[in-house]
């Protein structure tokens, strides 16, 4: 059985849905709005490449991924994805990316309760020594959100992948450790407003 499960998690803005074939084309209107993949920096699927992206996802799950779609509960639409990726049973830890929005709910509580359910479910159910979080060098949008969890930058991965449009990517790499778990938990409960 793989360390990491499979199952829905739910708060009070948003789902967590484990990804299925089916979520395609609702995945393809969350990408459409904000077009985001037209972000040189960011790995955004587009419309067309949805159906190869939910495929590669699902195919990851061998690996011990465990893709989510995210739904907002408040409309009731799918509004982007995440998931555990590179996942080290043995040394449990996990990383948490492949996370992209539609552009009407960026800025919103989405993001901070759909990480608060991730690292929640790593830490207290998985018992996890660490989360980590990957980003482009240029993906200053995404490094402050990651900052703003309140991960901490262990360091940068230089020329560490070659992009589709051939671009070489520095990775900046954050993580939270078991130890911080309670001050992080506590800092998102009170910027979801339950502290």
């Amino acid at each position: 059985m793989a360390w990491l499960t499979t199952q829905m998690l739910e708060g009070e803005f948003v789902c967590l849905e484990p990804m299925a074939q089916s979520h395609v084309a609702d995945l393809q209107q969350a990408v459409a709005d904000g077009e985001n993949w037209k972000l040189w920096y960011a790995m955004v699927p587009t419309v067309e490449e949805m159906p190869a992206y939910v495929q590669e996802a699902l195919a990851s799950k061998a690996q011990g991924a465990v893709p989510y779609v995210v739904r907002c509960k408040m409309t009731g639409k799918i509004v982007g994805t995440s998931r555990y990726y590179m996942v080290d049973e043995a040394s449990r830890r996990a990383l948490i990316g492949y996370t992209w929005y539609a552009e009407s709910v960026r800025r919103t509580a989405i993001n901070t309760e759909a990480k608060f359910l991730l690292l929640s479910n790593l830490f207290e159910k998985h018992k996890a020594i660490a989360a980590e979080f990957r980003t482009h060098f240029f993906n200053h949008t995404s490094r402050k959100a990651i900052e703003r969890l309140g991960a901490k930058m262990d360091g940068i991965l230089r020329q560490h992948m070659i992009l589709k449009d051939g671009s070489v990517r520095d990775t900046v790499v954050y993580s939270i450790i078991a130890c911080e778990w309670p001050t992080v938990r506590r800092h998102l409960m009170s910027k979801l407003g339950r502290d």
